[in-house]
């Protein structure tokens, strides 16, 4: 069980263009040989993206981009003709196969916050694919085969436990709100990874509730 702090991400985006980002494995020019990736993860990005700020067309390639809005609305556009408006409660997914290009940006009067999560696939190549779920209901798991991932969403009212799946490799990242998981006290933004995980429970020790991003992977 490995805990990892807020804090402790690195610091990224360009501040001056009202983007701010936290990144919570190696990413452009913050290395750290010993954080790469986990499991099929390889980034777990917070974005916060003030009115009319956003990333203009940048490619991707070989990678699951799985985004989660926490609060604000996030315009996307690919040059695989999507266009879509990803609000708080959408899971939209991007898969960049043998290659795409988007455009991500807040195009809203209100600041933006989300979370962006990359994985790696199991067999790189492909064509393009573009999917987008809307309102996903509590505790609905979300797959991505392709990396041999799943997704769990989970909003825990105050004091309310939920299982934490077995597997192989979990990753458990606090959206918002406090929870306790394995002893430790996790509040927002605060991730953990797990290897091996058996028989554990997180409940919501704030006032206010918790709302959990739960990552279940395969071995690799």
């Amino acid at each position: 069980m490995d805990v990892r702090r807020a804090d402790e991400r690195y610091q990224g985006g360009d501040p001056a263009a009202g983007i701010e980002t936290r990144h919570a494995f190696s990413f452009g020019p913050h290395y750290d040989p010993d954080n790469l990736g986990f499991g099929a993860l390889i980034a777990c990005n917070e974005e916060r993206l003030a009115p009319g700020a956003g990333f203009d067309e940048h490619p991707h390639s070989h990678t699951e981009i799985v985004t989660w809005v926490v609060e604000g609305e996030l315009t996307h556009r690919d040059t695989a003709g999507h266009e879509t408006v990803v609000r708080a409660g959408d899971v939209q997914r991007l898969s960049s196969a043998a290659g795409v290009r988007h455009v991500e940006r807040n195009d809203a009067a209100v600041p933006l916050t989300f979370v962006q999560m990359w994985l790696a696939p199991l067999d790189p190549g492909g064509d393009p694919a573009y999917e987008i779920v809307r309102g996903i209901a509590d505790s609905t798991p979300y797959a991505v085969p392709e990396a041999g991932a799943m997704l769990h969403v989970r909003r825990l009212a105050a004091g309310e436990r939920t299982a934490v799946p077995d597997g192989a490799y979990l990753y458990v990242h606090v959206v918002r709100g406090e929870v306790e998981l394995g002893g430790e006290r996790l509040g927002t933004g605060d991730a953990v990874r797990l290897t091996d995980a058996r028989d554990m429970e997180a409940v919501a020790v704030a006032a206010t509730g918790a709302e959990l991003l739960v990552w279940e992977m395969t071995a690799r």
